[in-house]
């Protein structure tokens, strides 16, 4: 009997997902395929990951629908052309199916399975899933892609097409008719056989966030102390348990300013996708030259939150214990690190890699660079965030730094640790010699 695999990714969905839709609709029965990648979770620091657990929890729910409805799901622990190979041999493969995924690694792998399907004559395909416009289809006129956000937002929305958010049908094609049942499959493996531990991080439920909450969101989404003041769905958004489409649909109804900020998924996910060599390297080619600082002990102090600027550990301090930060606060502890200890962009985002159970390359890459000033679309380069006006604008009432920092206002919460004044002209005399 012939097989079709959907392989599942960045898409820990039955609903509303377009390769899964297009798999169950091919000529054969459908196994679903998930693989723990030992190319991304060797190099893990840490054997208590939130995002592992996560990945792990959604994997196992997934597996449970598949065989409620008369299927099986398949999850494999290793390196997936390894896991393909065996899948050659154990089955009769019709096709296989994912959905498209446009980090640099993604890319290599996906044209590495590619070409060994194709050796077997299986056709493999992947959809556009995670965002509506991809690659090359928002382009300036002169066909190159949009620098500056304000005309990309303006030629996305022009292209937007009625059945844009149209939801795919894979959930109700996923039936025991079109689905394979396996008798005797391979046990999953579990997070002690994969060498990693349980490690659960609080987060919201994969289903669209309150409407009330929508409504208001561009009046609260900067108000760091309340916690409905943003959506909480960008884990979700990360690893596809909760469509794109449908928050996107619910935004263009209830909120103009949350489709603005969902538009930037698809535009950082577009520049990755042109500029890989930017996840390495500075788009801007004399800021590579910049002369970092990179004093360590206070890299270490910013990493732990005791910088003695409150609104900043304050955010690094809820980024280590819940593995999430308020982006606003994001935007304050990267210019600190940044500007005021003048210190390379690149271990700030290495640490957000590191820590954030949503994290997500294009978007931290791409807002990295903008506070930078280094990236394809960026702040000012001498835009420098002072971290008390923030906190007088955002948090006047203390009550975020409160709750992230208990001993506040005592003497054992820290000095500052540099002089805001003397670091800002510090950091635009060293952005001023790499231009020249």
């Amino acid at each position: 009997m012939k097989i079709t695999i959907f392989w599942h990714r960045r898409d820990l969905r039955i609903t509303d997902n377009t390769g899964l839709a297009a798999a169950l609709q091919d000529n054969a029965p459908v196994i679903p395929l998930f693989i723990f990648d030992r190319d991304i979770l060797d190099k893990l620091l840490s054997k208590q990951d939130a995002r592992v657990t996560f990945i792990y929890d959604a994997v196992e729910q997934l597996a449970q629908e598949t065989q409620d409805n008369g299927g099986t799901m398949l999850v494999f622990y290793g390196k997936p052309e390894e896991v393909f190979e065996q899948l050659l041999k154990d089955y009769d493969l019709a096709a296989v199916h994912t959905n498209e995924d446009y980090e640099p690694y993604a890319r290599q792998r996906d044209e590495a399975i590619g070409k060994l399907l194709d050796k077997h004559d299986v056709p493999f395909t992947t959809h556009k899933d995670q965002v509506i416009f991809a690659k090359d289809e928002v382009l300036t006129k002169a066909g190159t892609p949009p620098k500056v956000y304000g005309p990309y937002n303006k030629a996305w929305r022009a292209a937007l097409q009625d059945d844009s958010f149209q939801e795919r049908p894979s959930r109700r094609l996923f039936t025991k008719e079109n689905l394979h049942h396996i008798a005797h499959a391979p046990a999953r493996p579990t997070l002690s056989d994969m060498g990693f531990e349980r490690y659960e991080q609080p987060v919201p439920p994969a289903r669209l966030p309150n409407k009330n909450y929508v409504e208001d969101y561009d009046k609260t989404r900067n108000r760091l102390a309340d916690d409905h003041g943003t959506t909480h769905r960008s884990v979700h958004l990360r690893h596809g348990t909760l469509s794109v489409r449908q928050l996107m649909s619910q935004a263009q109804d209830l909120n103009d300013k949350l489709l603005d900020e969902l538009i930037w998924r698809d535009y950082f996910m577009m520049l990755l996708w042109h500029f890989p060599n930017t996840v390495e390297e500075s788009y801007d080619k004399p800021f590579r030259h910049i002369k970092w600082r990179n004093n360590q002990e206070e890299f270490a102090a910013w990493c732990e939150g005791r910088t003695g600027f409150p609104l900043v550990d304050a955010g690094m301090r809820q980024l280590n214990e819940t593995g999430w930060m308020h982006n606003r606060a994001r935007i304050t502890t990267a210019s600190f690190l940044i500007k005021d200890l003048l210190i390379d962009w690149k271990w700030g985002e290495q640490y957000f890699a590191d820590k954030l159970i949503d994290y997500d390359m294009s978007n931290n890459i791409g807002n990295w660079q903008w506070t930078a000033g280094t990236g394809v679309v960026s702040a000012p380069w001498f835009r420098i965030f002072s971290p008390e006006s923030q906190l007088q604008k955002y948090d006047p009432k203390l009550e975020y730094v409160k709750d992230w920092i208990p001993e506040f206002g005592t003497d054992a919460y820290p000095q500052p640790i540099v002089d805001h004044k003397e670091a800002r002209q510090r950091a635009l005399d060293a952005y001023r010699a790499a231009r020249k």
